[in-house]
């Protein structure tokens, strides 16, 4: 497909890294030097000037693209040059809007304007974060099949009863509906079969029912109930999504922040919260403001360095007791401390952004009748976990697990049958027409069904 991506800043650039390698992209911005850098580093055409000018669109040759995507710093800007870019001819665009106001509207307006999709990061961040304080055990969760089927990032520690344990004696000892779908240790990543050892400081992707995913937890012995007492430092707009979607789960939300007239709107539009004036990054605040009792701590400053100091201050006064997550956004950053035991969950708002964008292309890109449903990128991006609903007639259809030759690097990992069954797959499974499928891949980029099998038809490929 042809893309433009209207606007160079972090989203724009997390964007142009993950669709450069498939798609034939071209990169609007104003800024000259953001345009040099982005065509000096990645295989990209770029126009730089004003993205919402039928000019400038037209130079990009907006009248060929396939997709817009809007993803300035102003949301006018981006709204503007999505109205412009569909009377250009462009058949889908996607704009970045972070202005509450401006959302609740345009969930009116949307066909008037001609959006396919609009995306707030903060509020799409805050969810993220919500779901991982429904299970505080886990660094990362995902969700398919509307909740029915969850994927989960988690670190084996030290002494964990996982260190030195094969998946096939794991499977075969707890009895419990989970299957581990990929492993990254160190710089490698593996899609694993059962005589796959396991080892302290894995980091394990695994797919499994909610229920079961409770008992797995139990198993270890390192299940943590939801967080019910969450302090949250930066009272930015991310902490508004954030606290309001915690209250009401009936939690009990703290927020500090050093900016008293942040405090004090934060206070107005949230008054179940407890909203105090400090500085996070004093270990003696959080004590003095209880960060013993607390069950999790949220560090979303606009400070990557202060989110790291004060996650890994809680983290050590707690002794482990509290789950930390962080935002960082920048990548060297994060490759910094991703091994930091401290600090249990990092994000940044640009990359769920630019993952939510980038399952919505994949969608657009669905052959030979492949609905894709949720798209999940996991490692880095080197592992993707992608849910399709099978249609009548499909290849796969009807035939057992342990007749189909699946391509290396590909692993299914869960089958939700239509009555909402979930089934953990095996030899003797079967896929069938209505299931909804979820595969994991390294390596790979699924664009059809046959894309799973080295033979898909039955004869050779």
């Amino acid at each position: 497909m042809k893309i433009i991506i209207a606007g160079a800043g972090k989203v724009g650039l997390a964007l142009v890294r993950q669709l450069t390698q498939e798609h034939r992209v071209t990169v609007v911005d104003s800024d000259q030097a953001l345009v040099d850098n982005i065509i000096n580093v990645y295989d990209v055409m770029a126009v730089c000037g004003n993205a919402a000018s039928m000019d400038v669109l037209q130079e990009a040759e907006a009248e060929k693209a396939d997709l817009l995507i809007a993803t300035a710093s102003s949301d006018e800007i981006n709204i503007f040059t999505c109205l412009v870019a569909k009377k250009l001819g462009v058949p889908h665009t996607i704009a970045r809007i972070r202005t509450p106001e401006y959302e609740k509207q345009l969930r009116m307006m949307r066909g008037e304007l001609g959006l396919s999709m609009s995306i707030n990061p903060e509020k799409a961040a805050a969810r993220e974060i919500a779901r991982l304080l429904r299970f505080p055990a886990a660094m990362k969760i995902e969700s398919f099949s509307k909740g029915r089927l969850e994927l989960v990032e988690y670190r084996i520690p030290e002494g964990s009863l996982l260190d030195g344990m094969s998946l096939m004696d794991l499977y075969r000892s707890s009895r419990i509906r989970v299957l581990v779908c990929a492993v990254a240790r160190k710089d490698q990543t593996s899609i694993p079969g059962g005589a796959f050892v396991l080892q302290a400081g894995d980091k394990i992707y695994l797919t499994s029912p909610p229920d079961q995913l409770v008992k797995f937890f139990q198993y270890l012995g390192e299940f943590r109930r939801k967080a019910s007492n969450v302090m949250i430092v930066g009272a930015g707009k991310m902490c508004y999504y954030l606290a309001a979607e915690l209250l009401g789960m009936g939690m009990r939300v703290k927020i500090l922040d050093q900016n008293e007239q942040r405090c004090l709107r934060m206070a107005d539009l949230l008054p179940k919260a407890l909203v105090i004036v400090g500085d996070g990054t004093d270990s003696e605040l959080l004590r003095e403001e209880g960060i013993l009792e607390a069950d999790a701590l949220v560090a979303i400053t606009g400070v990557d360095e202060a989110n790291i100091l004060m996650s890994m201050s809680a983290a050590r006064q707690s002794g482990g007791s509290c789950k930390v997550i962080a935002k960082i956004n920048r990548r060297s950053l994060v490759d910094l401390v991703s091994n930091e035991d401290s600090i249990d969950s990092i994000f940044s708002a640009q990359g769920v952004t630019a993952d939510l964008i980038a399952k919505y292309v994949r969608a657009m890109e669905g052959a030979f009748g492949m609905e894709i449903k949720t798209l999940h990128h996991l490692v880095d991006g080197s592992v993707e976990a992608v849910e399709f609903h099978v249609p009548p007639g499909a290849p796969l259809a009807g035939r057992q697990l342990r007749d189909l030759k699946l391509k290396r690097g590909v692993l299914l990992a869960g089958i939700v049958r239509p009555n909402g069954k979930i089934v953990i797959p095996s030899g003797g499974d079967s896929i069938q027409a209505g299931d909804d499928v979820i595969a994991v891949t390294s390596g790979l980029r699924l664009r059809e069904m046959g894309d799973l099998m080295e033979n898909p038809a039955g004869g050779t490929r």
